[in-house]
């Protein structure tokens, strides 16, 4: 029997700031009921995979850091892949030190194989002038992912796009980005469930990472107008979405179902 699973971005999908989305306990219920596998997808580096399930948790989701997948974690290994126990200047904060911990690579001040920004709020001026200078002795630059902002309960703050591109016009270096719209993290989280492209649904709340990267890499797509997207803003884009709904809970089952029918009964 054909198998589907799902990969489910978080901010504006299954939340916003500290609220669940209509809709979203339940689905998640529905997957599970049905021996669905899905994967939780963020391009926040800032937390462990444990931290993230917390944050589920104290939403009323229960998850486990099996079913969380991290730009963190896709970095780490991807650099791990790379250079086997290499080194890396981070600017970022505790959720991507831990994964490149994890996969094998110390994190340094000095005489760094990679930069490795991340967003957060413990960034000084002095982090990116250091990472200018490992980056002119040869260190190679690399972005967690290129979002420019990060929504939070407050209003917007710079996202991880944002302080690389410092870096990036100081050096005229361009940095090489592994989460969402990169191929990297979408292929990777995918074989995590061991399913084929054919098998794999894409939801999420913006075009330009979620949509985009499901379309580059052949998965169908969901767009949930919860987040960030209009649907008067889908005119901007030469690509679209298979379907697009209000929020997460109203995915119809035969769009879920569609390869299994013996589950649709």
């Amino acid at each position: 029997m054909a198998r589907v699973g799902f990969l489910l971005d978080m901010d504006g999908v299954i939340y916003r700031g500290s609220r669940l989305v209509p809709g979203a306990s339940d689905f998640i219920t529905r997957l599970r009921k049905h021996g669905i596998p899905f994967r939780f997808l963020t391009n926040n580096s800032q937390r462990a995979r444990r931290d993230v399930a917390l944050k589920l948790h104290r939403l009323g989701i229960e998850a486990s850091e099996s079913e969380i997948f991290t730009c963190a974690m896709a970095t780490a290994r991807f650099l791990a892949s790379q250079k086997a126990n290499g080194t890396a200047y981070v600017v970022g904060e505790h959720g991507l030190a831990a994964a490149l911990h994890r996969n094998g690579l110390t994190v340094v001040d000095d005489d760094a194989d990679f930069v490795v920004i991340g967003e957060g709020r413990t960034m000084t001026f002095e982090m990116i002038e250091r990472g200018v200078r490992l980056v002119e002795k040869g260190a190679r630059l690399i972005a967690t992912n290129i979002d420019p902002s990060c929504p939070t309960d407050q209003g917007t703050r710079p996202g991880c796009g944002a302080i690389v591109a410092m870096i990036e016009r100081a050096t005229g270096v361009q940095a090489f980005s592994v989460g969402k719209p990169s191929p990297i993290m979408m292929r990777a989280a995918r074989k995590e469930m061991g399913l084929r492209t054919d098998e794999t649904i894409m939801v999420g709340d913006t075009m330009e990472t979620d949509i985009l990267g499901a379309v580059q890499m052949g998965y169908r797509s969901v767009l949930v107008l919860s987040g960030g997207t209009k649907r008067q803003d889908l005119k901007n884009f030469a690509y679209q979405p298979d379907i697009i709904i209000d929020h997460v809970g109203k995915i119809p089952d035969e769009f879920i179902f569609e390869n299994m029918p013996a589950l649709a009964q």
